[in-house]
């Protein structure tokens, strides 16, 4: 390994604002030893603050497939070269809640592993979550240039970028400790009905809260299920919303109060 911990992310288009970046540069800071690095891909170096690293988003391999749920942009970090880094980097999501610390994920393994959060989506396949992964860099080059030789082909077979990496990553991948990585809305949430009443647990161990689908941190503080949904609305607001909008027992369990314990931590 190298003595800096190399953390990288990536930004395109307008979902995510500078905002995001300047969050996780905050987050990781109280969340890990230094020295370390934070490097931004991306398309607007404006309003991002000045401890981060930017670097223009390397060229798209090729066009990305359609009709596929992926974030398949993501290709464009297997490259043989990337923004003049080398050795292991630490990819993390733009839309993560960091809550422990960032150490072990550059210690845990060998510098040449390519290190996954195991998919909380799919508990009995041997799947794998790129929300956070490790990979050294120009190791994945070998995907980027299969996936550009058929972008749509890939895309219909493994539909989900993270799938493909786990299924073609040269070695194979490994996996993070369970305790260490968790799924917000399907780890932290209380089953129906007790989301109604309970407000989502801060899991016991937890370094890194992943909000994969549309739950985001910005909802999870405003007691909300999505941008769509009301903000805090009281459970027979809620109720009501859900019958008539969603009109379907999916919508009415799509429930979360304000979780405090994200507030506190999804902060610059």
């Amino acid at each position: 390994m190298t003595d800096t911990k190399q953390v990288i992310c990536i930004r395109w288009g307008t979902k995510y604002g500078p905002d995001y970046v300047n969050r996780l540069y905050g987050m990781i800071e109280r969340n890990i030893s230094p020295p370390f690095t934070l490097t931004c891909f991306t398309d607007s170096f404006e309003g991002i603050r000045s401890e981060v690293q930017l670097r223009e988003m390397p060229p798209l391999p090729c066009e990305m497939p359609t009709g596929v749920r992926g974030k398949w942009p993501k290709s464009t970090l297997w490259s043989k070269e990337l923004g003049g880094l080398s050795g292991p980097v630490l990819f993390v999501d733009l839309d993560v809640v960091i809550t422990g610390s960032l150490d072990e994920f550059f210690s845990f393994g060998d510098p040449d592993d390519v290190i996954l959060a195991r998919n909380a989506a799919k508990p009995f396949q041997r799947r794998g979550q790129t929300s956070i992964y490790r990979f050294p860099v120009g190791k994945l080059s070998r995907l980027q240039e299969i996936f550009a030789a058929d972008p749509q082909g890939v895309g219909e077979k493994y539909r989900y970028e993270q799938f493909f990496v786990t299924d073609q990553a040269p070695g194979g991948v490994k996996f993070w400790p369970r305790a260490w990585v968790k799924h917000f809305r399907i780890e932290c949430v209380p089953i129906f009905p007790l989301n109604f009443v309970r407000e989502p647990k801060r899991p016991r161990g937890a370094k890194v809260i992943i909000f994969a689908g549309a739950l985001n941190p910005h909802d999870a503080v405003a007691g909300r299920w999505s941008s769509k949904h009301p903000t805090a609305p009281s459970v027979t607001q809620h109720l009501a919303w859900a019958w008539s909008e969603a009109r379907s027992f999916k919508g009415l369990r799509g429930y979360v109060r304000p979780t405090r314990w994200v507030a506190e931590a999804w902060r610059e």
